[in-house]
């Protein structure tokens, strides 16, 4: 399955009506399968499912990369199954960590069974010498922006790339559902053997809950989106040291938390606006 699809339609336009055809992103049902078990579908973009499917594994505390023995993606005509091998010892994770069959693109939490699963206590950060300037920030959106090609072809796609300093963008994932594009991010780079702790993680989306625990669970200190966070989000990402810098559109940006990694000049001198630390 293509991961955009062209198909017609009815254009209104300034006072006209014409048949014309566009791009648009594919929404596929991805079935996440486990030792022959399916544990989750989530509604997502048909590429690099080996790069999701590592990435949620990782992410949900189900399994690291290498405690997955073997990936496979095999297509139907309704979906595609992502089958994943791992060791008998991850059995009690796959089990805590049950969901609902079906997980729509705009859902991160989708059938969690209890407050505790939801809420999950999240492991300590690495320690990390990671420092990140107003310049930095600005350039990670910029760049991530510019490596979009599936949303420069549908303007509906979500896209996580991973900033590091001095270096730039080394990775970017997109899909329809801005988690996925997280969690697709982080296999990649669980994949490459990239130490996440060297960078961060930049999202096109709002922050909500699930996008700062899956920044902490792959272990990277610090979180940039272009939209806002929930209150939540901003005490969570307190609790866990992560940094987050949020309202960040390549013109300055707020930060909510972990205010420790950020250099800035001193207020009036183009620096982000600190909103606690």
């Amino acid at each position: 399955m293509r991961p955009v699809q062209s198909l017609g339609g009815l254009s209104l336009r300034q006072g006209t009506a014409h048949d014309a055809a566009r791009a648009l992103p594919e929404e596929w049902a991805v079935a996440l399968v486990y030792n022959g078990s399916t544990r989750a579908v989530m509604m997502a973009t048909p590429a690099d499912l080996t790069d999701f499917a590592i990435g949620f594994s990782l992410t949900e505390g189900i399994a690291t990369p290498d405690q997955i023995a073997e990936v496979e993606v095999v297509e139907h005509d309704l979906g595609s199954e992502v089958r994943m091998w791992v060791g008998e010892d991850r059995a009690a994770a796959l089990a805590a960590r049950a969901r609902a069959s079906v997980g729509p693109v705009g859902c991160g939490l989708c059938g969690i069974d209890s407050l505790e699963q939801a809420l999950r206590a999240l492991p300590a950060l690495p320690k990390a010498t990671l420092a990140l300037s107003p310049a930095d920030i600005d350039a990670a959106v910029g760049g991530l922006r510019a490596g979009q090609p599936l949303h420069d072809q549908t303007r509906a796609m979500h896209a996580a790339g991973f900033y590091v300093p001095g270096l730039g963008l080394t990775h970017v994932r997109e899909d329809v559902g801005r988690h996925n594009a997280l969690d697709k991010l982080i296999g990649a780079l669980a994949r490459d053997g990239v130490d996440r702790s060297t960078g961060a993680m930049v999202i096109t989306s709002r922050v909500s809950v699930d996008m700062v625990q899956k920044t902490v669970m792959a272990g990277c200190p610090a979180l940039i989106a272009v939209s806002a966070p929930t209150a939540h989000a901003v005490r969570l990402a307190q609790n866990a040291g992560l940094t987050l810098a949020a309202l960040a559109r390549g013109d300055g940006a707020d930060v909510f938390a972990g205010s420790h990694r950020i250099t800035y000049p001193p207020q009036g001198n183009g620096g982000p606006h600190v909103i606690a630390r």
